[in-house]
């Protein structure tokens, strides 16, 4: 059975969508082959306290999913009036990780790099200060392998559980519960948390051994930070040839190079406004930690590279908090030297 996909759905709790759930993983196959699709799919319903440490572009959505689904939810961030909203919908808040992570049975973490998700997690008043046998700790932030084992080890050395999830997906698939969860590690974890995930996301793959998560979610977002720096120089080449960049949208929305993302953020381009759905900065980020990822196994990389460079000519730009389509000015002003 090596190498087989096994799929299930998995019902949202209050909606009738259906999510899709995969796990690839040799050693846990046989397992997963026991269950009926019937039980697999529905897995068993949350209960308990959920705890959310990250109340940004990508955390403040999902919370307020889970809060409408329902749950009793406890939330921190660094800058609390970020977590204003929330607490007037329902949530409950605490001062520090630690202190979350102690009042609730599983607590998520959505952070900016890796260095914030090390920090809240391990650093002074972290979560693992509060987390103890029984409890589980989902980091959903994006992430380099090295990071996301330390704080499995970290995690684990107080008897909780940990399950790595980052998400594929930016600030609207975030708000409509559209995102994609790349998970690894505990699966007993994984499956006591299948109907959150399936209130946050569409989809959930299980990939095995803390880091493939992490792995995985960077060669995404390295082929589409690719993709955008391409994209822009397509537009830039049809306005610089005469011809309308709106109708290329419009073309390549309807060819076999088609994705929403082009379609979605095309038009704003083309006026030059980035309204913030995935921060340029992030994007570059995770670009490097590709690089990194790639280093480590000596894969050449060079189109990620060279995408690299131009995201950080964007950033020398000022241009690090607008959203990552903003990239296309650095191309703009290599166009005006």
């Amino acid at each position: 059975m090596a190498g087989t996909t096994i799929c299930h759905r998995a019902p949202l709790s209050l909606s009738l969508l259906r999510r899709r759930s995969f796990v690839r993983h040799p050693s846990l196959l046989p397992v997963y082959s026991q269950l009926s699709t019937d039980t697999a799919s529905k897995g068993k319903e949350f209960e308990g306290r959920v705890g959310f440490l990250g109340i940004r572009i990508m955390g403040c959505p999902m919370a307020l999913n889970l809060i409408k689904a329902g749950y009793d939810v406890t939330i921190w961030n660094r800058t609390k009036s970020k977590c204003d909203n929330l607490i007037n919908l329902g949530a409950k808040y605490e001062p520090t990780p630690a202190q979350v992570a102690s009042s609730c049975d599983v607590t998520f973490a959505m952070l900016a790099d890796p260095a914030s998700a090390a920090a809240v997690a391990t650093g002074e008043n972290g979560a693992v200060q509060g987390l103890g046998s029984g409890k589980g700790y989902v980091d959903v932030s994006t992430v380099d392998g090295a990071t996301s084992k330390l704080i499995c080890e970290s995690v684990q050395k107080t008897g909780a559980s940990f399950l790595e999830a980052p998400v594929s997906g930016s600030k609207k698939p975030a708000e409509d519960g559209q995102l994609i969860f790349l998970t690894a590690g505990d699966v007993a974890l994984y499956e006591r948390v299948a109907s959150l995930l399936d209130i946050m996301g569409k989809s959930r793959f299980y990939l095995g051994d803390v880091g493939n998560g992490a792995a995985m979610k960077l060669v995404v977002n390295m082929i589409m930070g690719s993709m955008m720096a391409s994209f822009s120089e397509g537009l830039l080449l049809a306005e610089k040839v005469g011809l309308d960049p709106n109708v290329l949208v419009e073309v390549v929305s309807q060819g076999a190079i088609s994705a929403p993302m082009y379609s979605l953020k095309g038009p704003a381009m083309v006026k030059a406004t980035y309204p913030t759905a995935f921060p340029l900065k992030h994007q570059q980020k995770d670009l490097r930690l590709a690089l990194g990822l790639a280093e480590s196994v000596s894969q050449p990389i060079p189109i990620a590279a060279a995408a690299n460079e131009l995201y950080k000519v964007a950033k020398s730009q000022g241009l690090s908090d607008q959203d990552f389509s903003a990239v296309i000015e650095a191309l703009k002003a290599k166009l005006q030297n």
